[in-house]
């Protein structure tokens, strides 16, 4: 799926990359950076190794990646999440991915976005040393977490086939407003789109939209329309894909009844994180906390991969970090939980626990059926799907960034 391979310039090839004869992706760090590589690869689900060459050091930068997830880093005498760190520093230089078999130890136990997060904000805070401008995550300061423009998120390769119109946006235009209805559903082709959500202290930036990312929920398409759960305004100038919204439903409503439910609690996922976000920027305590009598089911950090759907009673999806508990989102009869073969949501099991009520009633899931029906989609639908999870995931860093501003355990559900 690495087709970017083609659009290599030979100038920008540093002399001494060795450039293997199957490698999948090639180019300058000054054009993709180390997080959006991350991101890139993770959502190509790919196994290999990423290798970066830079002007600064002697020894090249090794990373790792298992099904799109990084296991192990290398750099000089460092390894593991430390040499991974490191090299978020490295703003120019080269890089090659080679899809191969990956055998080394797996040392990294953090999910992608974590890894982003954690490494544009050590870079920001002068714990990591930097050769160049750092352009994917905006600076922030200790006194004032609003400042955080949000994670910088692309999407896989556009597939053009499902984009029916174009639409074009300058700079500052709402593009969709918080609470206002709309049926539409974009696809980023140029630009950069800022994801906002009104609160009592004013506007909050969320996360930032980029090529490849999409702008709406799976509800929008579904329900010929929803109520926008958050404004997306152009930072400059933004040209979008208009989706056939017609075609994505027909191919929705073929797939099994499971995966329908499994799509709809991914959209449900999302939304929930995201108003975390805003209950732990405001300092807000739930009234609703859930209740520790809750049965632990599947324990944080878990090696064990199961996939239920509920079918009776509720869950709670809660992330134990350093010094507290963070409650993600509660689960509904039609949710599932558990881990998907096909995605990484950043959740339970490795980094999540699912605590259940005393009434629940689960019901196993195939997730050999279930892997197979997704490869089956088109490559737009699992684009969106793909995009989703790393919303998710990169949200749900989002809001453990603001726990640390306020240092208190938040839980809205």
């Amino acid at each position: 799926m690495f087709e970017i391979n083609n659009c290599v310039h030979p100038e920008t090839i540093k002399p001494g990359l060795i450039m293997n004869a199957k490698t999948d992706l090639t180019g300058n760090l000054s054009f993709l950076s180390l997080a959006d590589l991350i991101q890139l690869i993770g959502s190509n689900g790919v196994t290999g190794i990423l290798r970066i060459v830079g002007d600064h050091s002697r020894h090249p930068g090794l990373i790792y990646f298992e099904n799109g997830n990084p296991i192990n880093a290398e750099t000089g005498t460092l390894t593991g999440i430390d040499a991974l760190n490191s090299l978020f520093g490295w703003i120019t230089g080269e890089f090659e991915f080679t899809r191969q078999p990956v055998t080394i130890r797996k040392d990294i136990n953090k999910s992608r976005m974590q890894i982003i997060m954690d490494g544009i904000r050590m870079l920001d805070d002068g714990l990591i040393e930097k050769s160049g401008p750092v352009s994917f995550y905006e600076k922030q300061t200790p006194d004032s977490p609003k400042a955080i423009g949000g994670p910088l998120i692309r999407g896989p390769l556009v597939d053009y086939l499902y984009i029916v119109d174009e639409e074009e946006f300058e700079d500052g235009q709402e593009i969709v407003i918080e609470g206002k209805y709309g049926s539409w559903f974009w696809v980023v082709l140029e630009g950069v789109v800022q994801i906002i959500k009104e609160t009592s202290q004013g506007p909050l930036s969320i996360s930032r939209l980029s090529h490849g990312a999409f702008i709406g929920s799976i509800a929008s398409f579904l329900m010929g329309g929803n109520i926008r759960s958050a404004t997306a305004i152009a930072i400059g100038k933004v040209q979008l894909g208009v989706l056939d919204s017609q075609r994505l439903f027909v191919e929705f409503s073929k797939l099994a009844p499971e995966m329908r439910e499994i799509f709809l609690s991914l959209d449900k996922r999302l939304k929930q994180v995201t108003e975390n976000v805003v209950a732990c920027y405001l300092k807000s305590d739930s009234s609703n906390k859930y209740c520790w009598e809750k049965t632990p089911l599947i324990p944080q950090g878990e090696s064990e991969k199961p996939l239920f759907r509920i079918s009776g009673g509720h869950a709670f999806i809660v992330r134990k970090t350093e010094s507290q508990e963070m409650v993600f989102g509660r689960l509904e009869p039609g949710d599932f939980i558990g881990s998907l073969p096909f995605i990484d949501i950043g959740m339970e099991p490795e980094f999540a626990s699912v605590y259940v009520s005393k009434d629940i009633e689960l019901s196993p899931l195939n997730p050999e059926l279930l892997q197979r029906e997704f490869q089956q989609l088109s490559t737009t639908f699992k684009n969106i799907i793909q995009d989703l999870a790393t919303n998710i995931s990169a949200i749900s860093s989002v809001a453990e960034t603001y726990i640390s501003f306020v240092g208190n355990s938040q839980a809205i559900y």
